[in-house]
């Protein structure tokens, strides 16, 4: 076939062309082999060269870094030689360590070491002349202002931390009127949702929103019950919702629902057989590595693991006990930073931690961490595990060693606490502890206090509004803090140097100017399939709509308003615009007509028959004379019998 071809395409090339044969008539393309290795060889052993004095570069230049540090430190080491013994000075330990700083800092030799050390490396390095310094030499220890003006700002902050709180500029969310008693951000802070005791979950996206600060989305997934609690999962796209009645739900990111927890059998008393919670909730929380699992705790004594792939049974029981084995009922749940732990804090006071994979005995437990009888409204563990934080309802704030967990490492007293669901939380260095304060109605403004970590001393506080401040939230990523308030209020504290993203968002949006007339247009019907002289015209715009209807006398004709008072302009005034008004000035009206209806009648007869137009004319020629029906009188009934007569 390829000598067909060939001899094809040889002849006749434009038969080869139009056969498809054109390109076998060409020659191959020959190669070298002795060539390309020779080539190659050739690139390898310059790529070797460059590599080797790029090293010998490098180990010149640790060389000049460690005689420049010998030089500097020539009198430090001669008087070492004098008395006393010779120790490795921590310059020494900076110099030798120095392998990857930057040369462009002077160390401080002084004057004679650098025109020395200048006057040896001329001939051997070209390159490092133009990293020398130009000009006098500086004198020892001097640094640029720029540089320590950066030190001394870092210093400051990590001596004073107050300057890390990020509390410059706020901005308020409006929820409603009544307690905001949830609050949750996604783990990247893009969006915050609230909830409060008006039965309301309320969705704010941080990007969408514009200086208005509107939430997109309301809605109330329990019905009528107030929501506890609410908290994103480790991975943002679910939300967990804690309300008041036994069932907890976890919605989407939309707020659509995604399961609900099942209820238990309230009649059974061992409340391990039980699939679910019998009583209200209390507090619930994700797991912080499995996306999957939840923890809630309710009045009927337990703290339940759930499953989210599995709403008809909880996936673990734990049970409080009392000192004297009763059943005690948790108040606040949490799981501790790795998920290990799980944590909460009973109505007798105490604080129990179990180990997640053993539900019977607690691993660590304090019986009288806070007063009996009082609700702790919040445990939060420390980001490097090893502290805990818990907000009583006996007005006092604890940190904990969980290690040491008998009694704690530091408490602050005479912080009032009128919510059993009350925040407190670790800033994102965990240095700093916050909490908020509850205040009666007029009796003064909720504050949120910091306290620093070690030493428990009050570094700061803020005036947050005048109600009670209920829940607080750090983010660590955007580094701003969210607050709850006691009157419907939301609000945010950020830095816009400090702070990221989240409210510096939404504040930079000017309003969206609303326009009354859209709202006046009609809505467009599709209708593809109709009639041609059914179909309406496709609107193109609705600002070209808008301007047209403007145009149109009929379409922007405005109503007359309705007449108040004495009439004017031609209209005559009514006593009242409303129906009652209406009716009453009727009702007056007599309308009946007491005339004899024969009367009214025969007083067109002389009319009618001078000129007759309807009856007359038809029977002109078939009657023309007029024939009345003769009255029948009426039959006298007295001589019928009773059963013939009429009945009237």
């Amino acid at each position: 076939l390829l000598a067909d071809a060939a001899a094809l395409a040889g002849p006749d090339p434009e038969l080869a062309a139009t056969m498809g044969f054109s390109g076998f008539g060409k020659k191959a393309r020959t190669f070298d082999l002795e060539a390309l290795f020779e080539q190659t060889r050739r690139t390898a052993v310059e790529r070797s060269r460059k590599v080797l004095e790029a090293r010998e570069r490098e180990k010149e230049d640790q060389a000049e870094k460690e005689f420049r540090c010998l030089q500097s430190d020539s009198p430090a080491s001669a008087s070492s030689a004098r008395g006393a013994p010779s120790t490795l000075t921590p310059r020494d330990a900076a110099c030798s360590e120095s392998e990857g700083s930057s040369t462009e800092e002077l160390t401080g030799p002084s004057v004679q070491s650098q025109t020395s050390t200048r006057g040896q490396n001329e001939d051997t390095d070209d390159e490092e002349e133009d990293e020398e310094f130009i000009g006098p030499p500086l004198p020892p220890g001097f640094k640029d202002s720029d540089d320590d003006h950066d030190d001394d700002d870092m210093q400051d902050e990590d001596n004073n931390p107050v300057k890390k709180i990020p509390d410059s500029h706020e901005i308020t969310l409006q929820h409603g009127t009544k307690t905001v008693s949830a609050m949750a951000l996604d783990p990247s802070g893009a969006r915050l949702v609230t909830g409060g005791y008006d039965y309301d979950v309320r969705f704010w996206d941080f990007a969408g929103m514009d200086a208005s600060l509107q939430a997109f989305r309301s809605l109330q997934p329990c019905e009528c019950h107030q929501i506890k609690s609410l908290q994103y999962s480790s991975t943002g796209d679910v939300i967990l919702v804690v309300s008041g009645n036994s069932q907890a739900k976890v919605l989407d990111r939309d707020g659509f629902p995604v399961m609900e927890c099942i209820k238990g059998d309230q009649y059974i008393v061992d409340m391990t057989n039980t699939k679910g919670h019998t009583a209200m909730l209390n507090s619930g929380c994700w797991h912080p590595k499995i996306k999957e699992e939840f923890l809630t705790c309710s009045n009927d004594g337990t703290v339940r693991t759930w499953d989210v792939n599995n709403e008809k049974k909880h996936k673990g029981v734990f049970k409080p006990r009392s000192a004297q084995g009763k059943r005690v009922i948790p108040t606040t749940c949490t799981y501790n930073r790795d998920g290990r732990l799980i944590a909460a804090g009973c109505q007798d006071g105490s604080i129990q931690i179990w180990d997640r994979n053993m539900s019977v005995h607690t691993k660590f437990h304090c019986r009288q961490a806070h007063a009996p009888g009082t609700d702790t409204s919040c445990l939060a563990f420390s980001y490097d595990g090893t502290a805990l934080a818990s907000r009583g309802g006996d007005d006092t704030l604890k940190i904990w060693d969980i290690r040491q967990f008998k009694k704690p490492l530091n408490s602050a007293e005479r912080l009032p606490s009128f919510f059993p669901m009350t925040d407190c939380c670790f800033s994102p260095d965990d240095k700093i502890l916050v909490t908020g304060t509850s205040v009666k109605r007029g009796g003064g403004s909720g504050k949120l206090f910091f306290f620093d970590r070690e030493t428990f001393q009050k570094l700061y506080e803020i005036d947050v509004t005048n109600a009670s401040v209920v829940r607080c939230l750090w983010h660590p990523k955007l580094n701003q803090i969210m607050v709850g308030t006691g009157n419907g209020l939301a609000k945010v504290y950020y830095d816009p140097v400090k702070s990221q993203r989240g409210a510096k968002l939404c504040v930079v949006k000017t309003k969206r100017k609303e326009r009354q007339a859209e709202t006046l247009t009609q809505d467009y019907i599709i209708t593809p399939h109709a009639l041609p002289m059914f179909r309406e015209p496709r609107q193109r715009s609705t600002r070209k709509q808008l301007e047209k209807d403007r145009l149109d006398p009929l379409k922007s004709h405005k109503p007359e308003p309705p007449v108040a008072g004495p009439g004017r302009g031609g209209r005559v005034g009514t006593h009242g615009g409303t129906l009652s008004s209406y009716i009453v000035k009727n009702i007056a009206l007599d309308k009946t007509d007491d005339s004899n209806p024969r009367e009214a009648i025969l007083r067109h007869a002389k009319e009618a028959e001078e000129n007759p137009y309807w009856v007359a004319p038809a029977y002109a020629k078939t009657q023309p004379k007029t024939v009345f029906a003769e009255v029948e009188q009426e039959d006298d009934e007295t001589d019928k019998p009773e059963w013939k007569k009429r009945k009237i």
